[in-house]
């Protein structure tokens, strides 16, 4: 249960981001308002970024693509 709870935060924080474009390279920022503990395991893994200060996170290049192959496993067609 805890690696779904995980997987599906991840493609939350992915379905519901935003691209940042004031920056030199394409970043994708989400609000985390999620469990806390989920968040850290997700950073650890290196799927995310973010300063325990800031309201949001951006995914990692890495998180992007597990958060794609994860809409593919949930059948959830690119939004």
């Amino acid at each position: 249960m805890e690696e779904k709870l995980k997987e599906l935060t991840l493609l939350l924080l992915y379905l519901t981001s935003w691209k940042e474009d004031e920056l030199p390279i394409e970043m994708r920022r989400s609000w985390k308002g999620y469990p806390f503990d989920v968040l850290n395991e997700l950073s650890d893994e290196d799927f995310i970024r973010g300063s325990i200060r800031s309201k949001s996170v951006y995914l990692t290049e890495a998180g992007i693509k597990e958060a794609k192959a994860l809409m593919k496993k949930y059948q959830i067609n690119d939004v």
